[in-house]
């Protein structure tokens, strides 16, 4: 039977809880399931690493294992920039350097998203393991709209082509997390602690709120 009469409480509304992810509320919940993924490949995090910005993942699920650290970014001004290059040109990066390169919700920045795989995949060492995440149900990033541009969102049949098409389809993993209520919630701009773990846990791949990319040179 259908359920009637659904309550919406003060969900029902035009404008969100948050315009910032829920980051003015606490954890955000892509941001839950960023952490998780990369907590499940913490080994794939060694060696001579490379993160875009600032090297926040490479120093919490990186420990001891990491032998160097690199920061990629396109502005000289970044004082945590140890390589001012472009992804999609591939300006900066040098071929076959690094052990491990991880890309956070930044594809979808990233007009020529091809040429990025390309590049990141020339700049790993034989072996190497390229993290990647990106969103699939999301609301705009108002802040890189403004700056550079927000071009995409993806679903898993998207990244496996994408990242298959370069690495390997054998050599590329693809999951998904979310559910509708996380999905909803996550819209709205609660923050991953104003759920359920089970909530935030089970998954939906018809509710993809977040993709991840596992590939290896």
């Amino acid at each position: 039977m259908t359920e009637k009469n659904i309550q919406w409480g003060n969900m029902r509304r035009l404008t969100p809880v948050s315009r910032v992810f829920g980051l003015d509320r606490g954890m955000p919940i892509d941001r839950f399931y960023i952490e998780a993924f990369l907590q499940n490949h913490t080994k794939d995090i060694q060696g001579v690493v490379l993160e875009i910005e600032e090297p926040v993942y490479t120093r919490k699920f990186g420990s001891d294992r990491v032998s160097q650290s690199h920061v990629l970014h396109a502005e000289i001004d970044n004082p945590s920039a140890t390589v001012v290059g472009d992804l999609v040109t591939g300006e900066g990066l040098l071929k076959d350097t690094f052990d491990c390169m991880i890309l956070t919700q930044t594809l979808l920045v990233i007009y020529d998203i091809q040429s990025a795989i390309a590049n990141c995949y020339h700049a790993l060492k034989p072996g190497g393991v390229l993290l990647v995440t990106f969103p699939g149900i999301s609301q705009i990033s108002r802040y890189d709209m403004d700056r550079w541009g927000d071009y995409w969102r993806f679903t898993d049949a998207s990244a496996q082509r994408l990242f298959g098409d370069v690495f390997g389809r054998d050599r590329v993993t693809v999951e998904t997390y979310g559910n509708v209520l996380t999905a909803c919630a996550f819209l709205q701009g609660l923050a991953a602690h104003e759920l359920k773990q089970s909530e935030l846990n089970y998954r939906d791949p018809d509710y993809q709120l977040l993709i991840t990319v596992r590939a290896i040179k």
